[in-house]
C-alpha cells in the first residue's frame, strides 16, 4: 500500500499528498485542493473550479493553459463557487474582513491545469478554527450553489453514498488548521477499493467534455493501481 502511495506521489505530485490508515481504512490522497486553513485568526479557502488535462507538446499546453483561463465557463462557475465561499466565510468572520486574495489563477500539475480562486478573512474572536471548519463543510466546490438545494439535489441523484471523497483530512494545533478536499484520491477498506472522480455541472455544459474531464481526473489513481481505465469515462 506504501508503494502504491509512492506510486500516485510520482505520477501526480501535490503540497497535499497524504497517506493515512485508521481502522481498516486507508486513505492515499494526491490532491490539488487546499480546503481551509487558518493560522492564527486569518482563514483561507481555495476552491478549484475548472479543468483541463496537460499535453506533451509545450506550445499546445500553453494554449490549453490560456483557453482554461480565458473560459467564460470555467470563470462563470469558478466565480459562482467564490461567492459561495464569500458567504460561508462571513458567517464566521469579522465584517468587511472577507475578500477574494486571488481569483481565476491557473495551477499547473503534472497531468492537469487547474483554476483556482482564493478567499480570506479574519475570524471572529468567538469562533475556533474548528467552529469555522463546521460552517463550511461541505465545501462550495464539491456541491455547488445554492449548496442546500445542490446537496438535496445531489442526494437524489447520486447512486452511492461519496464515503471520504468530497471530504477533507489535515491536521491541527495551537489553534492552526490546514485541511485538504479529498479527492484524487484512493481509499482502501474491507469493501474494496474506491476511487472518487466527478465534475461541476452547469447550464453551459457539454456532455462528452464532462465525461472526459471525469477520465482525466481518474487517470493517475487507476494508473498507479493498474487498473484498466472504465470506457464509459473517455469519449473520443
Amino acid at each position: 500500500m506504501v508503494e502504491t502511495y509512492c506510486a500516485l506521489r510520482t505520477v501526480a505530485p501535490t503540497r497535499n499528498a497524504a497517506y493515512l490508515s485508521i481502522g481498516g481504512i486507508s486513505l492515499l490522497s494526491a490532491s490539488p485542493e487546499t480546503y481551509f486553513t487558518v493560522r492564527g485568526r486569518h482563514a483561507t479557502t481555495s476552491p478549484i473550479k475548472g479543468t483541463r488535462p496537460r499535453s506533451m507538446d509545450p506550445a499546445e499546453d500553453y494554449l490549453v493553459k490560456r483557453e482554461l483561463e480565458t473560459s467564460e465557463k470555467e470563470r462563470a462557475e469558478n466565480l459562482m463557487i467564490v461567492d459561495l465561499c464569500r458567504n460561508d466565510l462571513s458567517q464566521v468572520c469579522v465584517p468587511g474582513t472577507v475578500t477574494v486574495s486571488s481569483l481565476h489563477r491557473v495551477e499547473t500539475y503534472s497531468t492537469v491545469h487547474q483554476l483556482v480562486s482564493t478567499v480570506a478573512g479574519e475570524l471572529l474572536p468567538e469562533c475556533s478554527a474548528a467552529d469555522a471548519a463546521r460552517v463550511l463543510f461541505p465545501a462550495g466546490s464539491m456541491t455547488g450553489a445554492p449548496k442546500r438545494s445542490a446537496v438535496q439535489i445531489l442526494e437524489r441523484l447520486e447512486s452511492a453514498e461519496r464515503g471520504m471523497y468530497a471530504g477533507a483530512f489535515g491536521y491541527a494545533g495551537a489553534g492552526n488548521l490546514t485541511l485538504a478536499m479529498t479527492i484524487r484520491s484512493i481509499v482502501i477498506d474491507g469493501n474494496g477499493v474506491h476511487i472518487g472522480v466527478g465534475g461541476g455541472i452547469t447550464s453551459g455544459s457539454v456532455l462528452d467534455q464532462e465525461i472526459a474531464e471525469v477520465g482525466v481526473k481518474a487517470a493517475a489513481m487507476l494508473g498507479v493501481l493498474g487498473a484498466s481505465p472504465n470506457p464509459y469515462l473517455y469519449t473520443e
